[in-house]
Parts: C-alpha cells; structure tokens; sequence
C-alpha cells in the first residue's frame, strides 16, 4: 500500500476548521467536557494571547464534543463568532442563537422547544423561556462565544440586565457558556463600567504556547491525523520550522505553510526566513513582540544571575571558613610582630600620638 502525500496541511490564517488539522489541546478540551458533564455544568472563560488558538480550540470543541461524552442527547452544542455575526442588538443575539439551536438534533427532536424556537422575534423573556424549557426536557444548551468583547461596542443594548439574565440561567444550570476573550472577563466589566456579576465567571481556562510534544504532533502532520499519509515535512524542514516559530501555534503554522510553498516552487532557506519576518512584524500582539526580546532579556537574565550566584557562594564559603580565615590573619600577625617589634612599636607610639 502507497503512502499519500500531502503538499500543505498548515492553516496560516483564520481558524483551523478540518479536524484533522487541529493538534494538541488535549488537556483543554478535557477541561471544557469535565466542566460540561459534571454534576453542574460550569461556564468557561478561555483566556489568552491573539492569535494563540482560541478560535481555533472553540470551534474544534464545537465539531468533535459529541465524540467526547457518553449521552449527546443530553447536550445542544454551538459555535457563534460575534464578530462575523450581526449581533448589535440584544434581539438579534437570541435570534443568532435559536437558529443554530434549530440545527441541533437533540433540540429539533422535542416539539415544545421548536415552538419557541420557531417564534419571528425573540426577546430575552422568550429566550429564557426557550432555556428554561430545554431544561425540562433535559437538555443543556452550550453556547460557544467567541470575539465575546465584540458585545462591549454595543453596551446600550448589552446592559447589566443583559448580563445579569444569562447569569442567572446559567446559576440554575439550564445554560452554559464557552467565551474567548484576550484578557479575563472581570477586567471588561472594569473597563465599560458594568455592575452585573456575571462576569465572575467559575471557571478560566488559559491558553498558552504548545508543549514540545504538541509542537511534534503539529510538524507531523497529517501523518499522526490520518492514517497512510505521510509527513509533509522532513527532518531538516521540521528543524527549520521549529526554529522559526519556537512553541507559537500560529508562528509555526505560518512557517510551515512557507517551507512547504518554498519546497513547491523550489525556492531556498533564505526566501523562507524572509517571508516569515514579514509576516512575523506584522502581528501586533504583545506576547509576540516580546520574543524579539527574547535573548536580549535571556542574556541579561543570565548576567545578574551569574552575579546573584558568586554572590551566594561567597557568603557560603565565608560561613564555611571564617574561622579558618581568623585563625589564619591571627598567625600572621604574631609572627609579623615577632620578627619586626620595632616596627610595630612605632606603629603603637602613633596611634597614641593620634588619640590625644
């Protein structure tokens, strides 16, 4: 049987939406079914750095969570990016919502909850009603909120009685929310000046750079996703890579996108470094500038470190020695007196010439 190969199975911009294009996270994923399928559902707040996967990791929780639990009938899962939706009126946020709920099989499948769904406008008191109602029939809806602060330039229609309602379904267990944000939840209230308490949200998970492992199963692709291809990458291509983009989801997505265009067009090493700082300066996020930082700040780091370190050890071999080093100057001294008395004498006769 003939391996296949693939050309490029990097996604350098947007979000990651093939399954089997989607690595690592595991340890994330499992977070978000552990708080899903507890005894109560827990809302999630997935904090981290633009570009760092947040996107990415809510819409493969979207595609692949019926996979993941034992009773999907049980659970109404959506994705909804407010960013790329119309949701500039508190209305049009629960109408978004009831439509991907109407595609959901285990909300199509009970009649009352149609009903409602069904209804030309829905407000937040037929909203409730719709939830309320999943929860009689056993039925927790899931709702994926990414670009969450997108409602922020809106907030004469997203008020703390907005807020205040979606936290009070969500403390009676009939809804839970998944919503992407940069920075906590708590640190929007503070900003746009809101009261409601919703944005003590239970529970905050946070996105950081891949592990080494992670990083492997990425350069492997699509060798480890689907069975008979091989990697796209070779040996000297997935250093390359990982020299580029270091830990970075995306910075190696973009590298690998360009080393596997550059073996393409047979283009070389040096075209590839060249596109990639391109791209590299124009991502605006903080925690990427601040690798450009990263071996001035190394080398500086391990300067007062050296510092701190002979420092640390002169103090150890003193405590050690001291005495040692006393006992030492002591002897010294006798036998220099010893062997020059006159000298010492008038070293005396001086000091108490001084003293008067």
């Amino acid at each position: 049987m003939f391996s296949k190969t693939l050309l490029n199975p990097f996604v350098a911009a947007g979000i990651i939406q093939e399954p089997w294009l989607f690595v690592g996270r595991n340890l994330e994923l499992q977070a978000l079914i552990s708080r899903m399928s507890g005894a109560q559902p827990t809302s999630v707040n997935v904090v981290g750095a633009k570009r760092i996967g947040k996107s990415s990791l809510l819409y493969h929780f979207y595609l692949t969570w019926e996979q993941r639990v034992a009773e999907p009938n049980f659970y109404a899962v959506i994705y909804l990016s407010l960013q790329s939706v119309k949701c500039q009126c508190e209305n049009d946020f629960y109408q978004t919502i009831a439509q991907e709920l109407l595609s959901c099989p285990s909300t199509r499948a009970k009649k009352s909850i149609c009903n409602i769904l069904n209804k030309q406008t829905i407000d937040r008191m037929t909203f409730t009603l719709l939830i309320t109602e999943c929860k009689k029939q056993d039925i927790l809806p899931v709702i994926c909120l990414d670009d969450f602060k997108e409602l922020f330039d809106h907030k004469n229609e997203f008020d703390d009685g907005f807020y205040d309602n979606l936290r009070s379904l969500m403390d009676n267990n009939a809804l839970m929310l998944i919503i992407a944000t940069h920075k906590e939840l708590d640190y929007y209230r503070t900003k746009h000046h809101l009261t409601s308490s919703f944005f003590n949200l239970g529970h905050i998970l946070r996105l950081q750079e891949f592990s080494d492992e992670e990083v492997k199963d990425l350069l492997s692709l699509p060798a480890n996703t689907m069975p008979g291809y091989l990697p796209a990458l070779g040996i000297r291509d997935q250093q390359l890579v990982r020299e580029l983009g270091g830990n970075h989801p995306f910075l190696l997505q973009i590298a690998g996108s360009l080393v596997c265009e550059a073996r393409q067009h047979q283009y070389d090493e040096t075209w590839v470094r060249k596109q990639f700082n391109k791209e590299y300066n124009r991502l605006p996020s903080p925690s990427i500038l601040l690798r450009k930082l990263k071996h001035p700040l190394r080398s500086i780091k391990n300067f007062f470190s050296a510092i701190g370190a002979s420092g640390l050890w002169l103090a150890e071999f003193w405590n050690n020695s001291k005495n040692l080093v006393l006992g030492v100057i002591a002897v010294t001294l006798t036998i220099y007196c010893l062997r020059n008395p006159s000298k010492v004498q008038g070293f005396l006769e001086h000091l108490l010439n001084l003293s008067k």
